[in-house]
C-alpha cells in the first residue's frame, strides 16, 4: 500500500474541498490514487446529499449574468438551508459557476440542466457538482428555478439586498450607450421594489380582467351603502377600481418610484428615448425572490424539545 502523506492529503483537500479526515480515508482506500479517491469522495458526496434531501432549503441567492454585449443573460435562484451559508463566498462562488453555465446551455429546465456535464470539470454532470457541494457544505442545496434572455434589443440585470432579489429586464431598443443601459437598471430596481405581474395592462387578459371585475361588483353589492343602486351603475364605480388596481399590478401603468412630477413609468421611458434619439419599449421581465412559497425552516428550538419530551 502507498504511504499516505499529509501533502497528498492537502492536496486532496483543496482539490475536493471534503474534509480532512474523508480525504485521508479516501486515499487510503483507493491506494493513493488521486482519480480514484476523487471518484470515492463523490459517490461519498451523493450518499450524504440524499441524507440530506429532506430538509428544508428555503434560504439562499439569487444571481444573474449579462453577456454578449447585453444581447444574453440568465437568472437562477439556488437554496441551501440557512442564511448562513447563502452568505458563504463558497455557496456565492458555487452559484456564480451555474449561472455563468446556464446562460450558455440549451437546457429548458433544472432536470435537464443536471444531466449536462459540469463545465469546470467534465468527469462530473451538473446534478453530482450539486451533490458535491452539498457534502462539502454540509446542507441541502437546490437549483430551484432558472430563465435565460436572448435579445436584439438589450437585457440588462438588477440584484437587491445581496442576492434576495434579482431581475432581468428586455427591451427592444435600436439605441445603445450608458443613459439607455442606466434607464433599464431603473426599471429593474421598479421591478424589484414594487413587483408588478405584467408589463402593460394589454397583457392581462380579459379573463382576469372579467373576473376581477365580478368580484368587485360582488364586494360593492354586498355593501349597504350601495343597496339602492342598479346594476349598471355598481359596474361603472367598480370599473374604475378595477383600473385602479391594474395600474398597480402593471410596470408601465405604475408611478416610477424615482420621479419628481409622478410621471409613468412608460412617461419615463418615452422621455428617454427621446432624448436620445432612439426607439426604445420594455418588452419583459423576470423577477426571482429567494424562498418565495417556500415553506421556511422551523427554528423555535424551545418549541422543538418540548414537543420531542410531550411538554
Amino acid at each position: 500500500m502507498a504511504a499516505i502523506t499529509a501533502s497528498m492529503v492537502k492536496e486532496l483537500r483543496e482539490i475536493s474541498g471534503a474534509g480532512m479526515m474523508d480525504c485521508k480515508k479516501a486515499l487510503a482506500e483507493t491506494d493513493g490514487d488521486f482519480d480514484k479517491a476523487m471518484e470515492f469522495l463523490r459517490e461519498k458526496g451523493l450518499a450524504t446529499a440524499q441524507k440530506k434531501a429532506g430538509r428544508i432549503a428555503a434560504e439562499g441567492i439569487v444571481m444573474t449574468t449579462v453577456v454578449d454585449g447585453g444581447k444574453k443573460a440568465a437568472i437562477v435562484e439556488v437554496n441551501a438551508e440557512t442564511d448562513f451559508v447563502a452568505k458563504n463566498d463558497v455557496f456565492q462562488g458555487y452559484v456564480s459557476e451555474v449561472v455563468a453555465q446556464i446562460v450558455n446551455s440549451d437546457a429548458a429546465d433544472v432536470e435537464a440542466f443536471k444531466e449536462e456535464k459540469w463545465a469546470l470539470d467534465e468527469s462530473m454532470t451538473v446534478g453530482e457538482k450539486l451533490a458535491a457541494m452539498i457534502a462539502k457544505i454540509g446542507e441541502n442545496m437546490n437549483i430551484r428555478r432558472f430563465e435565460k434572455v436572448t435579445t436584439d434589443g438589450m437585457v440588462v440585470s438588477y440584484i437587491h439586498a445581496g442576492g434576495k432579489i434579482g431581475v432581468l429586464v428586455e427591451a427592444d431598443t435600436d439605441g445603445s450607450g450608458a443613459e439607455i443601459e442606466e434607464c433599464l437598471k431603473n426599471i429593474a430596481m421598479q421591478v424589484a421594489a414594487m413587483n408588478p405581474k405584467y408589463v402593460s395592462t394589454a397583457d392581462v387578459s380579459e379573463e382576469y380582467k372579467a373576473h376581477e371585475l365580478e368580484i368587485l361588483v360582488a364586494q360593492a353589492k354586498n355593501d349597504p351603502k350601495n343597496a339602492n343602486k342598479p346594476d349598471n351603475i355598481i359596474e361603472k364605480m367598480v370599473q374604475g377600481r378595477l383600473n385602479k388596481e391594474l395600474k398597480e399590478v402593471c410596470l408601465l401603468e405604475q408611478e416610477y418610484v424615482k420621479a419628481e412630477n409622478k410621471e409613468s413609468v412608460a412617461q419615463y421611458v418615452a422621455n428617454v428615448a427621446k432624448a436620445n434619439g432612439c426607439n426604445l419599449a420594455v418588452k419583459n421581465f423576470v423577477r426571482f425572490e429567494t424562498g418565495e412559497g417556500l415553506e421556511k425552516k422551523n427554528e423555535d428550538f424551545a418549541a422543538e424539545v418540548a414537543a420531542q419530551m410531550g411538554l
